[in-house]
């Protein structure tokens, strides 16, 4: 897995629930691609339009926040969201994202210093987060120790995989 991405910023605001990441209404889905035709539709019903895989979605306080549904950690990653960056997430969503494979930082502040549009470079090893549009650096928490290892697996499935077919 890669651990430096460059994509353009979509951001959003405070306590974006799992409903608003993928409403309840579709859980029934089970294709990826019909998954990936509702990512934010609570928060953003022109998101899906708009995002392009790649881009990376920046969020302010308690991302991910309600239900334990891994569908809303499914969709981002289904839509080809490169990384997720907030001040912070709901605990579940984050253990969700990253057991999917799909990076997530945690950064004090970023909401107030990025903008929709910006062009990002991130590194989720180093935690340095560069706003190419802005000039600005910022420093996340960077991942490390085991959900660095199952990020760079893939996500949790794989990783436990690779550890089976390594004893027999």
């Amino acid at each position: 897995m890669e651990t430096q991405f460059i994509g353009r910023a979509f951001t959003f605001g405070k306590n974006i629930d799992t409903d608003q990441i993928y409403p309840g209404r579709f859980v029934e889905l089970t294709r990826e691609k019909d998954i990936a035709r509702h990512a934010m539709e609570g928060a953003d019903p022109e998101f899906v339009k708009q995002f392009k895989a790649g881009d990376i979605i920046v969020a302010s306080t308690n991302f991910g926040c309600g239900s334990s549904r891994e569908h809303a950690a499914i969709t981002l990653k289904a839509v080809g969201t490169a990384c997720i960056i907030a001040e912070s997430f709901g605990r579940i969503f984050y253990r969700n994202a990253v057991n999917l494979g799909l990076p997530v930082l945690v950064c004090p502040g970023v909401s107030q210093h990025i903008d929709k549009g910006d062009e990002l470079s991130v590194n989720i090893e180093t935690g340095l987060i560069k706003d190419l549009t802005t000039g600005k650096d910022l420093h996340a928490q960077p991942l490390t120790g085991y959900p660095l290892k199952i990020l760079s697996a893939g996500g949790i499935k794989t990783l436990i995989r690779e550890k089976r077919t390594q004893r027999h």
